[in-house]
């Protein structure tokens, strides 16, 4: 198999030689290929926003202490552990395409039923049910999009999953400031607007899970309008199909070459299945998993231990826990949410030019300075009434140096994660791997979730942000030790 890629690889430098440049494929393409695939990230930004702001709503309803609010807001990543451990091996036997459609019927009823629900089991289960559409979408879109862009902007494209997240959660932001302000009592300014009324008698609180019904049928329609992976065409030996992709993608002459690399890269005794990610005889590997694996696990895990997910769930509570009001902490989250979509921007235009363990690294510093900051501003804090006030200036830099991390998380770890999680592994276990690592990315995001309201409640925010400055100065070294650049490689090249 390596060797008729190798011959493969021959020819195609030497028809580069002598025919125009057709590397970067047919570019409208493409781009319109991305913009729906990564709607699924969009989901999953809006609701990590909108139960930003929907908590004291969930507590009032259901009576939730703080351990309950965890698990609440928490839910929704079970069900994401669910949705990424079993997508990729789902999609390598139905499709990438046909999964993410079942993801966006998932989530559509998952909001709906969240939205309306006045049973905390009910609600609970729906929100289980959005997390298994997020889980599912959050490893399918990268890897899809990474099976259609070709090397030279692979990068650039699958960057714009986290754009799509931040613009989903930004989003959200908005939402729920302008439903609190439409909700809010003039009359009673210190009231929680969340809980008033607004239209049809809901509580605005409720109106920001139901507007998340609007991005999920968008969804499902789209997915009607592209086209299926390529590579997991191959896989069922659907040749002529894949190279009509192919050809619609890249043209005519180069997509035959791909469909000959694409072929070479799979193993010829049996389709991909989950026991691919295992160390094969001979192969490199640690405790029974191929080293690629571990390199995943290592970015899947550390991306949620540096504690991003807590701004995204919690924002509007630690801003208020800094001393800023309802409003004012919706505001920042709105801020916070522009920053860091600007961060992504400016990713695209690094990510295939310097590389991906670069960003890597310069994010995971970054992370950990503005981190430490974090836990200076909060160190200084005294409770007043059950509440932290900061003195003196501290609150500003406890929000500067907040904003800083995102901007620090959004340039790196946020994007490059994903864009290495989508192209790393090579073809014949990419579903395995994905479905590996999308499980432990999950399942530590609903770790940092579940624990930041008790941490919070016991040990305080100076010494909970202590943990996530500890782990991001740990994730520096071990970028710089075991993380192998994938810019500029087809994924025929991904060694394992």
């Amino acid at each position: 198999m390596q060797q008729n890629y190798k011959q493969l690889q021959e020819r195609k430098n030497d028809m580069a030689t002598t025919q125009p440049d057709t590397q970067r494929g047919n570019l409208g393409f493409i781009a319109a290929i991305v913009a729906v695939a990564t709607i699924g990230g969009l989901l999953f930004g809006y609701d990590s926003g909108a139960v930003n702001g929907t908590q004291p709503g969930l507590k009032a309803a259901f009576a939730l202490d703080d351990a309950g609010l965890g698990f609440t807001v928490g839910s929704l990543l079970i069900g994401c552990v669910v949705g990424a451990f079993f997508a990729g091996t789902l999609a390598d036997a139905v499709g990438r395409r046909n999964v993410m459609r079942y993801a966006a019927l998932l989530f559509l009823v998952g909001a709906i039923v969240q939205g309306v629900a006045h049973d905390h089991t009910l609600f609970v289960i729906a929100r289980i049910c959005g997390g298994i559409a997020v889980g599912a979408a959050s490893v399918l879109s990268p890897a899809y999009i990474s099976e259609v862009a070709p090397p030279s902007i692979r990068g650039r494209m699958t960057t714009v999953q986290q754009i799509m997240i931040i613009t989903g959660l930004t989003a959200a932001f908005f939402a729920n400031y302008y439903l609190a302000a439409a909700a809010s009592n003039p009359a009673n300014p210190n009231d929680v607007a969340s809980l008033n009324p607004l239209w049809f008698g809901i509580a605005a609180w409720r109106w920001m899970y139901l507007l998340q019904a609007v991005p999920a049928v968008i969804f499902f329609i789209a997915l009607f309008f592209i086209p299926e992976s390529p590579r997991f065409l191959v896989s069922k030996q659907r040749n002529e199909e894949a190279l009509d992709v192919l050809t619609s993608l890249f043209g005519s002459r180069q997509g035959a070459l791909t469909l000959g690399e694409i072929q070479a890269s799979f193993s010829k005794d049996h389709r991909p299945r989950l026991s691919d990610v295992l160390t094969p005889a001979g192969g490199r590997g640690f405790l029974g998993l191929r080293s690629v694996v571990w390199a995943g696990l290592l970015l899947a895990v550390f991306q949620q231990l540096v504690g991003i997910n807590v701004i995204f769930y919690y924002g509007a509570t630690l801003w208020q826990a800094a001393g800023f009001s309802e409003s004012q902490a919706l505001m920042t989250n709105i801020i916070s949410g522009s920053i860091s979509i600007v961060a992504c921007f400016i990713t695209i235009g690094l990510v295939d030019k310097i590389g991906r363990k670069p960003l890597l690294l310069m994010g995971s510093a970054g992370m950990a300075i503005t981190l430490f900051a974090m836990v200076y501003a909060f160190s200084t804090g005294t409770l007043v009434a059950d509440k932290l006030t900061l003195p003196g200036h501290m609150g500003q830099l406890a929000v500067g140096a907040a904003l800083a991390y995102s901007f620090a998380f959004n340039i790196s770890w946020g994007p490059v994660m994903w864009v290495m999680l989508g192209e790393m592994f090579p073809n014949q276990i990419r579903g395995s791997a994905l479905a590996v690592c999308g499980f432990a990315q999950w399942f530590a995001n609903y770790l940092v979730a579940q624990s930041f309201p008790i941490m919070l409640g016991s040990i305080g925010l100076a010494k909970s942000y202590s943990f996530y400055a500890v782990c991001a100065v740990i994730s520096f070294f071990l970028v710089q030790k075991f993380i192998v650049e994938t810019k500029g490689k087809s994924l025929e090249a991904m060694e394992g």
